[in-house]
Order: C-alpha cells, then structure tokens, then sequence
C-alpha cells in the first residue's frame, strides 16, 4: 500500500551574483559560469512559474489536483500524469498527450524530464510496491520500458542521463535505477524518506529529506521546503553540508556544484558550493519567492 504525502509547492529564484573568477591559464579547465538566477518555481496556490533576473516571473503551468508533476530543467515545459494515467506535456499554452497507463495513485508518483529537457520518465503499474519505469520523448515518439524500481516516488535524473532516483511508496528508503543495464539499487544510509530532490551528475549521491522513525509520512506533494541530507548512495555516509543558517533545500547542478537554499528573514539566498564544499557564490533570491518550492535551477 503506498503511504504519500503532502508537502506544499513552489520553486526559486535570484539576483545577487558573485563576480566571475579571472581567466583561467592556458590548458586549464574554465571555472564554471556563475549562475544568473534563472529558476522555475511553484507558489501555494500551485501556479508553476519561470523567473529570470529583469523579466520577473512567466508562468508556464499550473499544478493539477493530484500534484503529479514536474518542470523540465530548461524551464519551458511542464510534464503532468493527468487523470487516467495520461502523460501530458505543457509547452506555453499547448498540452499534448505523449504517452497512457501511467500510475495515478497519488501525488508523489511525479514523472521526471532527462537533463536536455527531451524525454520524460514515468512509473506504470509493476508488481507489488514495484513500478516499471517507462521513457518516452516530450513529442510522444519511441516509447520504450527500461526496467522496474520500487523507488517511484519524486524521480529524478542525473545530469549524466544515466540514472534515475526515487523513494519506495511505503517511503522505506531510496532507490537508484540505471538505465543503462535496468538494475535498481537501494541506496545505504537512507531508512524512510519522503522527498528525493536531487542526483548528482554521475548518479553516486543523493539530496533527500529523511524521516525518523516516528515522524509523520505526509501525502507525497512536492515540499515547499525540506532539511536537506546529501547521501552517498554506495557506502551510505552523508556528505557534510557547510553552510550556516536553516537550510530549506538543495539541489545539484549540472556540473557538480551544489545549490544550498538557506532561509531568510525577508528573502531566501541560494548558497553554492564546489566539490570540495567551499562556497563559491551566494544568489538572492526574489522576495516574491519566499515562500515558493524549488523545481529546477536553469542557470
């Protein structure tokens, strides 16, 4: 029986950006480029929106009552499991079916968009707490099954496209599924969980909200804000996070740093970190985006 949650909705965004790096000497690998702010996030009331530093917000879509839901990392595109297991694909004001039989239990059951924003992954019915992991493109074209997970719940994709994560229905842990070989692994180090916010690039570690043993499940939905862990999902240790303040979420860039949502008094800061966990930029987010959920960071 799966056991969801309800988390609140929104997403994030910024302004304040530390001045890029000088120039790399010749031969050496170019600094990564300083994001500028450019986010999708998701308000209380479930109006998904796009914010880019100068053009204030542009709403691509809009949750749907069961919140089966996700925005697409270049976010343009809004990926919905509709009623009756449809997969729907928002673009502007156009909505497609691209795919059916997804399974519509709940709102933790969110499909997943690949790292170029071009397929979308979702869960059909497996058996028993398991799901079978279907991939199609956003146009609707060469659907193919890849394997079955019991992770099903909140999937996401390693910016590498090779892996897929979630947590178990029953929210008894996470697990990472290759798509590449079809395996699904349980990630160590992760006893109940309700919420999988991230995967780093090459799929070995994992942003997820852990629960305690007696704390409450909730219903599923997509959390406003969460206390983030960062797991390595091979050897189970957690990744230390050095950031000061209430930490209300994280998020794994394409190229490895990590994003650290730290509260504010009027307004949120974004606080990045490179792999070696030191702080290479801090971004303001907009006051209007206090109190929304983070779906993607697109630059």
């Amino acid at each position: 029986m799966m056991n969801t949650r309800l988390l609140s909705a929104a997403v994030l965004a910024a302004a304040l950006v530390v001045p890029a790096a000088a120039a790399a000497p010749a031969g050496a690998a170019a600094a990564p480029k300083p994001l500028t702010g450019v986010a999708v996030y998701m308000s209380p009331s479930g109006s998904i929106s796009r914010y880019e530093p100068g053009r204030g917000f542009a709403k691509t879509g809009a949750r749907p009552p069961i919140g089966q839901f996700s925005a697409s990392p270049d976010g343009r595109k809004v990926a919905y499991i509709g009623e009756g297991g449809k997969v729907q694909v928002q673009i502007g004001r156009t909505v497609k079916t691209v795919a059916k039989g997804a399974r519509y239990l709940g709102p933790c059951l969110t499909p997943a968009w690949s790292p170029d924003s071009a397929q979308v992954a979702f869960v059909t019915e497996g058996r028993g707490e398991d799901g079978r992991v279907v991939v199609v493109n956003a146009d609707g074209t060469h659907r193919r099954t890849a394997g079955s997970t019991r992770g099903v719940c909140h999937l996401t994709w390693s910016a590498n496209g090779r892996y897929l994560a979630g947590y178990a229905g029953t929210t008894e842990g996470v697990y990472r599924f290759d798509l590449k070989t079809g395996r699904s692994i349980k990630a160590r180090g992760i006893g109940l969980a309700n919420h999988v916010q991230s995967l780093s690039p090459d799929g070995m570690k994992v942003v997820v909200a852990p629960l305690s043993r007696n704390a409450p499940a909730g219903d599923g939905s997509w959390p406003e804000y969460f206390s983030p862990s960062v797991v390595d999902i091979v050897t189970g240790k957690k990744v230390p996070i050095p950031v000061k303040g209430s930490l209300i979420g994280a998020f794994y860039l394409r190229d490895g740093r990590l994003a650290v949502r730290v509260a504010g008094r009027t307004a949120n800061t974004l606080v990045v970190l490179d792999a070696g966990g030191r702080q290479v930029q801090r971004l303001a987010e907009p006051t209007a985006a206090k109190r929304q959920a983070l779906l993607q960071i697109v630059r």
